[in-house]
């Protein structure tokens, strides 16, 4: 299964596919974390990257779905995999169908806004690996530590109350408009987020078996 994750910043997008790349053995996949492994490796389109990241520039469009190209055609993505902050917008959406990647299900987890700025203040990130927690839902068995990679937990300053604000009303402008876009395929299902990690994944499960 192909899969695109959509859903507001805080909605529980990443929590959810760690559980479904789990459930499902399919990788993963974070836009930013190829991007940056991408560079790292010197590949043709890392170094393309590179040059527009080093100016300060956006990395177009192209040049990421190059890179998630090369990134799906490796063999752990034979059976699948989790897109995971990629498309943002229409018309990147439309870009990696002209592409030809293939999506089987678009699934967009709805939160309410003001539960999200309440528990974007708990959120804690992985430093070193990017594993996501929280202090309250989702908490690192060591405080600080990952339980992962055992690297240091942080709160991002994206997750600051102005900051969330700000990236909610750019979700609801820019990337919403997705939810048409997928709906008039027939790929979307919608799952309302829940209180708890483990009641949206039940639902997350109902709808991906639907």
């Amino acid at each position: 299964m192909n899969l695109i994750l959509l859903g507001a910043p805080g909605a529980g997008k990443g929590t959810q596919a760690e559980k479904i790349s789990e459930e499902k053995h399919i990788p993963q996949i974070s836009t930013g974390n190829i991007l940056r492994a991408a560079v790292k490796n010197g590949t043709e389109c890392g170094l393309q990257a590179k040059s527009y990241m080093d100016r300060g520039d956006l990395v177009p469009d192209e040049v990421v779905i190059g890179i998630l190209k090369d990134r799906i055609a490796e063999e752990d993505c034979r059976n699948g995999y989790i897109l995971d902050g990629f498309p943002r917008t229409v018309p990147q959406a439309e870009a990696l169908e002209n592409m030809g990647v293939q999506i089987d299900k678009v699934l967009e987890i709805s939160v309410d806004d003001e539960i999200i700025k309440t528990r974007l203040s708990g959120r804690r990130v992985c430093e070193s690996c990017g594993a996501s927690y929280h202090v309250e839902f989702n908490p690192t068995k060591e405080e600080g530590k990952c339980d992962k990679c055992g690297g240091n937990v942080v709160q991002r300053k994206d997750d600051a109350p102005e900051t969330v604000i700000e990236r909610l009303s750019t979700y609801h402008k820019a990337t919403a408009p997705l939810i048409d876009f997928y709906k008039s395929r027939g790929k979307l299902s919608t799952v309302v987020g829940q209180e708890n990690v483990a009641g949206t994944y039940k639902l997350v499960l109902e709808a991906l078996e639907a």
